[in-house]
């Protein structure tokens, strides 16, 4: 913890900031992150863009990164990790599986558990709160997300300064402030995975049309 920030909260404190940060500014929302939470926040980033990263960085440059490498992600997602690492000067923790992950490559059941969520889980002990890029848009799932929430299930504090965004918003961003965008992107790549479980969308299909297709999956288990 920062600065001996105190991080204690409670679900009316939760519920009153949701409310008040609907209509809020992401930079708001993250600098009441910072400040509430000081070194026991996290933010875990996807790297299919770097909108979030710009925006954090702004508000705390040291703030810890976190990214989960699968160890099946696209060359392309891993060059990209890079060149945001060395633009930003990232404090980034990259999360790996560990060997129980062996017997479980991408796409088959257990593959997520272990090479997501129980990275994630293990890279957010001893944190207050995490922050991500969540948005309403990406999945129904998500549809009624809010900015800020208890996370009961890893006992700390969830942020999504982003949750009211739409991907217009994310390409006007980077768009205006010069952002480096996912090699993938322009090949029709619009939700970007990992490499065995991820294809371009055709035109008019849902963004997340391309991840896990044929499987009747629709989330990978670090948000439900």
């Amino acid at each position: 913890m920062g600065g001996g920030t105190e991080t204690k909260v409670d679900l009316e404190e939760l519920a009153s900031r949701a409310a008040e940060f609907d209509t809020a500014p992401a930079g708001k929302v993250m600098g009441w992150g910072v400040e509430r939470f000081g070194g026991a926040l996290s933010l875990a980033c996807s790297f299919q863009d770097c909108v979030i990263i710009d925006l954090a960085v702004e508000v705390d440059p040291g703030i810890e990164v976190l990214f989960l490498d699968t160890g099946f992600h696209f060359p392309e997602t891993l060059a990209y990790v890079e060149e945001v690492r060395a633009r930003y000067d990232l404090n980034l923790r990259v999360m790996t599986p560990g060997a129980e992950a062996d017997a479980w490559p991408c796409g088959t059941h257990r593959c997520c558990e272990l090479r997501k969520v129980g990275p994630l889980n293990r890279a957010l002990r001893g944190r207050a709160a995490w922050m991500t890029g969540l948005k309403r848009t990406d999945a129904a799932t998500r549809a009624t997300a809010p900015i800020v929430s208890w996370d009961e299930a890893r006992g700390l504090v969830k942020i999504n300064p982003l949750a009211t965004w739409t991907d217009a918003d994310i390409a006007h961003y980077e768009a205006d402030h010069g952002l480096p965008v996912h090699p993938l992107m322009t090949q029709g790549y619009l939700s970007i995975g990992c490499a065995p479980t991820t294809r371009p969308v055709a035109p008019g299909e849902d963004a997340r049309a391309g991840r896990w297709s044929g499987m009747g999956k629709t989330e990978c288990g670090l948000h439900v």
